[in-house]
């Protein structure tokens, strides 16, 4: 277990956030627990997490790695976020929204530039990424804007 001291928001008594892609292993569990594996390219698994342009997974002190989340996109003007996974044991703990909220941290572009960060949401999640500062526009998907301080 962390130091308190050194625990982040979305941190818990049971786990923590680490800032790294899902390996594929991982991945590929995550999906398999939710009923995605039809969503993805076994073949393509390994090289499409390593092109990510950050990520964060949730690891449970007992369970292991239960969420992910990842981000794609060239991280300069636009980056879109993907594979937002938590196991279904763990609906309904915030987990989702720590790795979102995280894995926007680590996008924050700089002082001055401002990056669009685009997804897609499933009904259910709708309100997760609104909870965010994610907005929709239309049907087709939301976006939010940050902007670097200064």
């Amino acid at each position: 277990m962390p130091d308190p001291a050194e625990r982040r928001a979305g941190d818990t008594v049971n786990g923590r956030i680490l800032d790294r892609v899902a390996t594929p292993e991982e991945h590929a569990a995550l999906a398999a627990a939710v009923g995605w594996q039809s969503h993805f390219d076994d073949h393509l698994r390994a090289a499409s997490l390593a092109a990510s342009i950050a990520g964060v997974v949730y690891v449970d002190d007992e369970a292991g790695t239960v969420g992910m989340a990842r981000a794609v996109g060239d991280g300069l003007q636009y980056a879109y976020v993907q594979d937002v996974i938590v196991h279904p044991e763990h609906d309904g703990e915030g987990i989702a929204s720590a790795l979102v909220g995280r894995l926007v941290e680590l996008l924050r572009p700089a002082p001055g530039a401002e990056l669009f960060i685009g997804l897609f949401a499933s009904d259910a999640a709708v309100g997760v990424y609104e909870s965010l500062g994610f907005a929709r526009e239309g049907a087709l998907g939301m976006h939010r804007r940050i902007s670097g301080g200064g």
